[in-house]
């Protein structure tokens, strides 16, 4: 007896399905990783300028690339309120104003999950032909850094504007109250 086409199709969903449960479980299990994750992506930019460079071509999709990746960079520069367009209070001004912690429009996982996959999608697209289009690759490559400098700038400018840094380095210390006991215990 052959097996009917809705079994076949029934069962090439639930492949899909445990594949993408799997994928989910690494992906779910990189997620302290920080830097071996990055480090990861910065393998699949190098792979992919290598093959870039070795082909000599696929510029428009470099190009598109760099473009996307300004975009995913804002995203993750950006609070997910827009301090001009909040109704309520903006971020603290000064000490009196309630603490208001930077939250990410993009935040860095999904940051570095966009970047990865872009690189990767860029890479698969450079074994078409069709998108290997001739291209002076000086201009875009022009273009897009006046691009680049102009979006950061706004960026640095909209930072400066609404007092937010978009980083933080380890676990601020703060020096506290020294009391008689701790500089009578120096001397």
């Amino acid at each position: 007896m052959e097996p009917s086409p809705v079994g076949a199709s029934g069962s090439a969903e639930r492949w899909r399905a445990e594949a993408a449960r799997a994928f989910q479980h690494y992906l779910d299990r990189s997620a302290p990783h920080t830097a071996g994750r990055w480090a990861g992506t910065l393998v699949a930019a190098a792979v992919y300028a290598l093959r870039v460079y070795y082909v000599r071509g696929f510029y428009v999709v470099t190009y598109g690339l760099g473009i996307y990746l300004i975009n995913l960079l804002i995203g993750f520069l950006s609070p997910m309120v827009e301090p001009e367009l909040e109704a309520g209070p903006g971020l603290p001004t000064s000490g009196s104003d309630e603490f208001k912690p930077f939250i990410r429009r993009l935040p860095e996982f999904k940051f570095w999950y966009a970047v990865t996959k872009a690189f990767c999608i860029a890479f698969v697209m450079t074994f078409f032909s069709v998108f290997d289009v001739p291209v002076f690759w000086p201009i875009l490559l022009c273009y897009w850094i006046v691009l680049f400098v102009l979006t950061m700038k706004r960026q640095i400018v909209h930072m400066i504007k609404y007092k937010y840094v978009p980083f933080s380095i380890g676990k601020q210390r703060y020096g506290g109250k020294k009391g008689p006991a701790a500089s009578a215990s120096k001397e």
